[in-house]
């Protein structure tokens, strides 16, 4: 039985193709941590080479019963013994977004516990006080399939967006390069693993937004850089190590730099992407003390949910109304979370 000075907040994550549903501990300390983590990644979008937004939402539908008994098995808890209920309401696919959005409604109101819906990106930087405790200031760079954002965060639920990208996200360029190269799908790990295999300087991309004094990014205009050599003959192999080793330069020159003249030391590295290696190592050789999330938290998932939804429970937020709606569309920057 869990200790009445510990709250345990339960976490659901719908927002795109991976149903997620977790548990964390907010101890009487103020400290947290994750109990339990279960993710269904959808693999019917491979035949598409991207997410069907239809075939995402049903697939929720049929399993976010079996996740939510998986992850309360796991944390070895019944559903009475929550304390509150945090889901995702944006940013995301509208329809993926009210499965598990109206789920954790209906499971808060008939508790009789708070509900807190939460920001996908800010869950997204919680996922990284599972491996120690977040103290602002600091940067945040959430890159993913959907997002390429770069935040300040002054001081806890205060989020200034300091860069993003100007067209396509991180993950998303990934996943093109690797669908026009026959890699396969998902295109990060798939992109990662051929790298390895290649000549990082056999294609002499160029870095994006080079000199900018901003701290935007772009990766269109290497994506069609990456089919133009395809179509000269590039290997896939050779292509994917090129294209990785640009991307990732741009992304931990530009954080840097944003670092350096913000004056933080510290980075907080979250998202699909963040779980390249070859990123992973970049950040590593810099100055800043870089925060990656725990493993099986870097991809959408529940827990990082939790993570959010125990954090605005220690600060002391209400807990929001069950009006609250699902929102494809939702900023993050200069809100209290």
């Amino acid at each position: 039985m869990t200790a009445r000075t510990e709250q345990l907040v339960l976490g659901i994550d719908t927002s795109c193709d991976d149903t997620g549903v977790g548990l964390a501990v907010l101890a009487a300390d103020g400290s947290v941590r994750v109990q339990a983590n279960r993710v269904w990644s959808q693999t019917v979008h491979a035949n598409y080479g991207g997410v069907m937004p239809e075939l995402a939402s049903r697939e929720h539908v049929e399993r976010i019963d079996a996740v939510m008994n998986d992850a309360l098995k796991e944390a070895g808890i019944r559903v009475q013994d929550l304390s509150a209920v945090a889901a995702t309401s944006g940013p995301g696919l509208v329809g993926a977004l009210l499965v598990g959005l109206m789920y954790g409604k209906g499971l808060a109101q008939g508790l009789g516990i708070p509900f807190y819906a939460t920001h996908h990106l800010e869950g997204h930087i919680y996922a990284a006080a599972s491996e120690t405790s977040l103290q602002p200031p600091y940067l945040a760079l959430v890159v993913s399939g959907g997002h390429t954002h770069l935040f300040d965060v002054p001081q806890a639920g205060e989020y200034v967006l300091v860069g993003a990208t100007r067209d396509d996200a991180a993950g998303e360029a990934f996943d093109k390069v690797a669908r026009l190269a026959g890699l396969g799908y998902p295109g990060g790990p798939a992109v990662s693993e051929a790298a390895k295999r290649g000549d990082p300087k056999a294609v002499p991309f160029k870095v994006p937004l080079l000199g900018q004094k901003g701290y935007e990014f772009s990766f269109s205009g290497l994506k069609t850089a990456a089919l133009l050599a395809h179509r000269a003959g590039a290997k896939p192999e050779d292509l994917a190590a090129s294209f990785q080793a640009v991307a990732v330069k741009s992304l931990v020159q530009t954080s840097v730099r944003a670092a350096r003249d913000l004056g933080r030391r510290t980075l907080v590295v979250s998202g699909g992407v963040a779980a390249n290696t070859a990123l992973r190592e970049a950040f590593a050789a810099t100055e800043l003390q870089v925060i990656f999330p725990g493993k099986g938290l870097n991809t959408d998932n529940g827990a990082m949910i939790a993570l959010a939804g125990a954090a605005a429970i220690r600060a002391g937020r209400a807990a929001h109304g069950l009006e609250d709606g699902a929102t494809a569309y939702a900023p993050l920057a200069n809100s209290a979370g």
